[in-house]
């Protein structure tokens, strides 16, 4: 069994479900180098703080970190914080572009993830979060957690 069936996940946006109402999420391919490939398959790349843009009918993925390798050869450029380009069909495209000119969305990435042996990066067309919404989510969290241990003690 190969390390991608194993383990399924990459890297994960933790501070994306915090921050923004997940409303949508679509799976989309990732262009990447040879290098790239690499140093994912070593759990190298980090999410944070990376978002989707929409420019030329292209959907591009910005803020997404790979650490190259030490042992990735000489010869070859890495850029660790290079623009990436994600791999959708048109209808999709038009849809997010769509909700994010009218709606006030944001498309942000949520995730990367082996699909095989490609890379699938998981977006999320977002709404932003206010302080209060935050609070909220932050009580219902810690109610469930208490409920789940008070029936796990009662057994």
């Amino acid at each position: 069994m190969s390390k991608e069936t194993q383990n399924p996940l990459i890297a994960q946006n933790r501070k994306a479900r915090h921050d923004y109402f997940i409303e949508h999420t679509v799976e989309a391919g990732v262009k990447l180098l040879g290098w790239e490939v690499k140093s994912l398959r070593a759990g190298k790349g980090q999410l944070v703080d990376s978002y989707v843009i929409f420019k030329e009918g292209e959907v591009l993925l910005l803020g997404c970190h790979i650490q190259p390798l030490t042992t990735a050869g000489t010869h070859v450029e890495t850029d660790p914080e290079r623009t990436r380009k994600l791999l959708l069909n048109r209808r999709e495209i038009n849809r997010l572009k769509e909700a994010v000119d009218q709606k006030g969305y944001t498309c942000i990435a949520l995730s990367l993830q082996w699909s095989g042996h490609l890379v699938k990066c998981s977006i999320g067309l977002a709404k932003g979060k206010k302080n209060h919404d935050k609070r909220d989510t932050e009580k219902a969290r810690d109610a469930q957690r208490q409920i789940q241990q008070a029936t796990k003690s009662s057994r």
